[in-house]
This record gives C-alpha cells, sequence and structure tokens, in this order.
C-alpha cells in the first residue's frame, strides 16, 4: 500500500524540477536564438557602419576579411559578379542562408552595396558557449538543489510515514497500542509528531479496553439473561403439562412461553449484532413460511380488540439458511410495527419464492419520515405510546449483517409496505 505523503512529495519535486528544466531549456534556446539573430546583426551593422566611415575617409579602404567575417563592395554602377552566386539576388537587409551556412548583411548607401557574411558555424559556437553551457550548468544546479531538498523533506516527513506505517496495520477491532509505546518509539520521532504517537497509542489503549467491556459484557448478559428465561420456560412447560389446568390460565401459560421464546430470539440477535462479522452465527436451514405463521398468531394477540385483520399468504415455498430467531426478531417488530401504526384494516404478510413482505393499512410515513424511518429512536408518530423507535433500526442492522435487502415503500393514509429480500 502506498503511503500518500512521501508520493506526494516526491512528485511534487519532479513536478518542480521538469517545469524548472522546461523555463530553463525554454530560456537558453531564446537566448540562443538572440545570440544569432539580435547580437550577430548588431555586430555586423556595427561593423558595417564602422566600415563607412572608414569608406568615407579612404575609398580605397577595402572591405572587412578576418576569420569570422568577410566582406564585398559593390560600387553603385559596378557589376556584381565580384559576390558570390548565392549572394547576387540579395536585397538590402538581413539575411540568414541556412543552404550555405551564412548570415549575411547588405547595406545600401550611396556609394554602393556592401556584403558582410558572418558564418553559420561561428555564430552556433557563439550560442553553445553563452547559451547551451549556461542552460546545462543551471538545469544542473536545479537537479542538485532538487534533489537536496526532497533529501531535507524526506528526513521531516519520514517520522509521519513510519507513524503512518504502523497504524496502517491496525486492526480497528483490535489496535495494537503497543506499538506506540514510547519506550517503542524511535528516536528520531519527536516533537508535534511525537505527541501524535502518544495520543493515538491513548487512544488505542482506551479502544482496547472499550472493546473487552463490550465482548465480556456481552458474554456475561447472554449468560444471565437466559438462565432466568430457562427457568420461565421450563416452569411453564410443566405447568401446561397438569391436566385438570384451566383454558384461561393454559392460555396465559402459552403466551408467556411466546414472550420467553422471542426474548431468547432477542438475545440471540443482539448477540449477532454484537459479534464480529468473521464470527459466522449458528444457521440451520428453515420453512420461511412456518416461521411467519408462528409470529403473525403472535400479532393476533398484541392487536386485542383492534378492528384489524392479520393474514398469511404463501405463495412459494421458501427455504431459508440463516439463523431463525434472526428472521423471527425481523418479522416480530415488522408486525409489532405495523399492528401499533394501523388503528383498522389489515395487516398481511407474503411469502415469495425470494422475499417476505409486510403491508398493513395504517397511518404510513411521508418522503422525511421514510427517510429516517431506520434511524435509531425515530418514531413516525411519537404521539402514539407503543414502541422506543428502535424495531427497524434492530431489522435494518440484521439484514445488514446477512445480506438481506429492504425495500420500504408508505403513502400517509393509505399504509405501508416493508420489503425483505433474500436474493
Amino acid at each position: 500500500m502506498p503511503y500518500g505523503l512521501p508520493r506526494k512529495i516526491r512528485i511534487a519535486f519532479l513536478l518542480q524540477a521538469a517545469l524548472a528544466s522546461l523555463a530553463v531549456v525554454l530560456g537558453g534556446y531564446l537566448v540562443s536564438m538572440a545570440i544569432k539573430q539580435s547580437l550577430i546583426r548588431n555586430v555586423l551593422e556595427d561593423e558595417a557602419s564602422h566600415y563607412w566611415q572608414l569608406y568615407d575617409a579612404s575609398p580605397a579602404q577595402p572591405p572587412p576579411n578576418t576569420r569570422n567575417l568577410r566582406g564585398y563592395l559593390v560600387q553603385t554602377g559596378r557589376s556584381n559578379l565580384v559576390l558570390p552566386r548565392h549572394m547576387r539576388e540579395l536585397a538590402p537587409g538581413f539575411h540568414e542562408l541556412a543552404s550555405d551556412n551564412e548570415l549575411v548583411l547588405v547595406d545600401q548607401k550611396p556609394e554602393g552595396r556592401l556584403y558582410l557574411v558572418f558564418l553559420r558555424s561561428q555564430a552556433e559556437r557563439l550560442a553553445f558557449w553563452f547559451g547551451i553551457v549556461p542552460v546545462l550548468l543551471v538545469l544542473l544546479a536545479v537537479y542538485a538543489l532538487s534533489w537536496l531538498t526532497y533529501r531535507m523533506s524526506k528526513r521531516l516527513v519520514s517520522p509521519i510515514n513510519w507513524l503512518a506505517r504502523r497504524i496502517a496495520t491496525w486492526d480497528p477491532r483490535h489496535p495494537e497500542a503497543d506499538d506506540l509505546a514510547p519506550e517503542r518509539l524511535p528516536a528520531d520521532l519527536q516533537g508535534e509528531t511525537r505527541q501524535l504517537a502518544a495520543a493515538l497509542h491513548s487512544l488505542a489503549v482506551r479502544v482496547g479496553d472499550h472493546i473487552a467491556r463490550e465482548r465480556n459484557f456481552t458474554r456475561d448478559a447472554s449468560h444471565e439473561l437466559r438462565t432466568p428465561l430457562t427457568v420461565i420456560r421450563v416452569a411453564s412447560d410443566m405447568a401446561i403439562a397438569d391436566p385438570e389446568l384451566p383454558p384461561r390460565m393454559e392460555r396465559s401459560l402459552r403466551r408467556i412461553q411466546r414472550a420467553g421464546r422471542d426474548m431468547e430470539a432477542v438475545i440471540d440477535a443482539f448477540l449477532i449484532l454484537a459479534r464480529e462479522a468473521e464470527v459466522a452465527p449458528q444457521s440451520e436451514t428453515f420453512d420461511a413460511a412456518e416461521l411467519a405463521a408462528e409470529e403473525v398468531e403472535s400479532a393476533r394477540e398484541l392487536l386485542g380488540d383492534k378492528p384489524v385483520t392479520v393474514d398469511l399468504a404463501s405463495s412459494a415455498h421458501l427455504q431459508l439458511h440463516a439463523p431463525p430467531r434472526v428472521l423471527r426478531v425481523v418479522l416480530s417488530n415488522l408486525l409489532r410495527n405495523a399492528c401499533a401504526y394501523t388503528d383498522s384494516g389489515s395487516v398481511s404478510v407474503e411469502v415469495g419464492s425470494d422475499r417476505i413482505v409486510v403491508r398493513d393499512t395504517g397511518i404510513g410515513m411521508d418522503e422525511q419520515a421514510r427517510a429516517r424511518a431506520f434511524e435509531p429512536f425515530f418514531r413516525a408518530e411519537p404521539s402514539r405510546p407503543q414502541g422506543t423507535g428502535l424495531g427497524l433500526s434492530i431489522v435494518r442492522r440484521l439484514c445488514d449483517r446477512f445480506g438481506w435487502r429492504i425495500e420500504l415503500e408508505s403513502t400517509p393514509g393509505v399504509g405501508t409496505s416493508v420489503a425483505i429480500i433474500f436474493a
């Protein structure tokens, strides 16, 4: 895994060196052009002016003829055959003859026309020494300075890079606080970076302690809650087995059994949510319609005298491989919400080939309420005494845990439909 800060610094210095190189190269090219065009042209014009001054003093003055400069004079009224063939058609002005490797200045005066020829190779030699060589030296200086600056910057950020590498290896659920213990920190980790490492070490210790407390609480709560539930279940089973038990008492005991069963399912669901994702819960294959029928029967008892019917429709044989108590908690919460927010009409559970849909004809929800429906403690109508606003939040967390998808549709005054999709 590449770490961002060193890489960004390296890229920044490479871009800086590249831009500086481009600027220096462009400057060198402009210097070379200036040498070959402006400087040499000015030199030739000065040489021509100096020659005409000498010519005015003595017309017998010959044109310049040196190692770098050759001159030709065609006096007024005389033939230009003294000129090389390729210069005979040149007009007054400065010319660059690439094919002949020459720079030519043609200066027109009443006395005649002066041709001054500067060899292009000499101009290129000047451009090399006064243009390219300085460019190379500047480039070397830029590269050396960039390299030194990069090394210094890299040394400055190396403690942060070391800290980032240590933190990147941490498991958020089990932060290794010992990696940042004060005695294990490098000697060059000083100043603000050392303070940051100490703060992260303290945070990791607190997180580790918190996780340990949560794990211990989950284990202890599971044990302590299951013990009284087991007593309730066994006692109710023994009481129901009495052949002389009145029907009214039998109904009450069966409600107690269902409540105990629901409580065990809730405990299992909470334990699943509290466990780590890698710890797979115990699953089994079961018939979703049979489990839904049991929850529908329990929901009917919640309604009491409400003019609401609860029905079950199964259009397909849906087999699921999951913890049955998880689906029991999901359906129980959905049905409890549907019954709580339906004053009259119906609540239905439909079991399809890949989904279970719970529909009601209750008060429904507007767009704002639908957006917050799965938030903890949110209630569509707070004035109703039933519920704490945690039901749909628990449903969402359980479905996310097992990869089930939830689709919620609701219209105010019409009702709500919640689909649990298993595919």
